[in-house]
């Protein structure tokens, strides 16, 4: 800690919250993901001493904060990328991704992302971080996320999506007969021998996914996935760690298709289908500004529907 390191004293009424919940309240401007980071870098202190997050607080604590202030990132280059825009106000777009379609710039990747589409059609969101975008899918799962338009919705709804607070539920086609709906609660880290991959582990961080049945085949099982947390992969990793991996998933599925007896139309189908069988349909959440809750669902692309129609062609409808 520096001179430059502010003093709060913990009021009464703060008694029982967590540390993070407490900072929070002393500095609103901030998002809770930051405030967090802050506490676990060491930049707050309990009464001259490193503190945890989830640390209770009694009241009468003195808490030294010294603000990190944010590393500079070069903006991306705009670039004019057809985006698949299905709602947009003064606080919130939401955008139907498409699969192949990279989030933002990474390792190996500089452009022709969503975010360099977004900064071309929306200028103004080179002054908001990563360009609005609070959550991501993964470059070959297609569907719904929502982009914020200003530095108050960012913080809002960042904020929501650390405390759960925003739905997502996303169509899995997966391999397999599943009779009934589950929870699959497992927490989730690098693959030690991989560490492109992730992997079901008892270090790793806190993952839940809920899923109900939408169709079944006798090989095949179309799920809605809900999510309680998101972790990276979080979907495609707990389907394979109960054994039904997401069709067409390169990195955590297989590609054995159905039985040899099956119809060349439907292996084909489902042979070349070279991207994981995974959509977000629906997203929900209170609007940053007004409060009220909003809700989009958006039905899977055509390549998805596609595999569906064979499925169907092979066994009917059910």
């Amino acid at each position: 800690m520096t001179e430059s390191a502010e003093l709060y004293q913990i009021p009464p009424e703060f008694s029982g919250l967590r540390l993070d919940q407490a900072v929070a309240k002393l500095l609103p401007e901030f998002s809770r993901n930051r405030l967090q980071r802050w506490i676990r870098d060491g930049q707050v202190r309990v009464n001259g001493e490193a503190a945890q997050p989830r640390q209770r607080l009694v009241g009468g604590e003195v808490v030294a904060i010294e603000p990190i202030a944010p590393t500079t990132v070069a903006v991306p280059a705009a670039q004019a990328i057809e985006l698949d825009v299905i709602d947009e106000d003064a606080d919130v777009i939401i955008i139907n991704k498409p699969p192949g379609l990279v989030v933002h710039p990474g390792a190996g990747i500089s452009d022709g992302t969503l975010q360099n589409g977004l900064l071309y059609r929306y200028p103004e969101l080179a002054d908001i971080p990563r360009a609005g975008i609070i959550h991501r899918l993964d470059k070959n799962t297609s569907g719904l996320m929502v982009v914020t338009r200003t530095l108050q919705a960012h913080k809002v709804l960042t904020d929501k999506l650390a405390e759960r607070e925003i739905s997502r539920e996303y169509f899995a086609l997966v391999h397999g007969w599943i009779i009934s709906g589950g929870t699959v609660d497992a927490a989730i880290g690098r693959h030690p021998g991989d560490r492109t991959r992730m992997t079901v582990t008892e270090g790793g961080r806190e993952a839940r996914s809920h899923y109900r049945l939408a169709r079944q085949w006798p090989h095949h099982t179309l799920l809605r996935v809900q999510l309680d947390t998101g972790r990276t992969h979080q979907i495609r990793v707990h389907m394979r760690h109960i054994r039904h991996p997401v069709v067409g998933d390169p990195t955590y599925g297989n590609r054995t298709g159905p039985p040899a007896r099956s119809e060349e139309a439907l292996q084909q189908a489902l042979l070349q289908f070279k991207r994981q069988a995974l959509h977000a349909t629906r997203l929900a959440f209170d609007h940053p500004r007004t409060g009220l809750p909003v809700e989009w669902e958006q039905p899977v692309p055509t390549d998805f529907q596609q595999l569906i129609d064979a499925l169907d062609h092979e066994y009917g409808e059910n």
